[in-house]
């Protein structure tokens, strides 16, 4: 199994391989943060916000090492899972937070939070089409 995703890796172009390895850091840091709320404060972690929030965030667990599997595993399917995955996440921490964003937007400055999730998004979702197309593009038959 390695050998095929060593023989895919070869043949992609070393940008390639950078936005492989930056999504895969990304969504990895995301099954962090998450994994972590849900070790504090179980299944109701995000219980301050909106049912449907709170069911994604708590997905987020399992979604995020998925696309992260697939990015690594140089898999045509991962670039827009990465795409919508991200979009939904950025999405619902925009609108679950707005409230205090209106009421001080110098929050939107702090290291963590909202701002590296929006420059992520931004990063995902500006070059998984070209990544996508890099993933699925025809690769040469090596011989030897």
């Amino acid at each position: 199994m390695t050998d095929g995703i060593r023989r895919r890796w070869r043949a992609l172009s070393p940008w390639t391989r950078v936005l492989l390895l930056g999504y895969a850091a990304g969504f990895l840091e995301g099954t962090g943060w998450h994994a972590v709320d849900l070790a504090r404060r179980g299944l109701h972690a995000y219980s301050s916000f909106a049912l449907p929030i709170q069911v994604f965030f708590v997905a987020l667990v399992v979604l995020d090492p998925l696309v992260a599997a697939l990015v690594l595993g140089a898999r045509p399917a991962g670039a827009p899972l990465a795409g919508a995955v991200i979009a939904v996440d950025a999405l619902a921490n925009w609108y679950a937070n707005w409230s205090w964003l209106t009421a001080d937007w110098a929050r939107l400055l702090r290291p963590v939070g909202l701002l590296p999730i929006t420059l992520f998004a931004l990063f995902v979702l500006v070059s998984a089409r070209p990544l996508a197309r890099a993933l699925s593009a025809p690769r040469p038959v090596r011989v030897g």
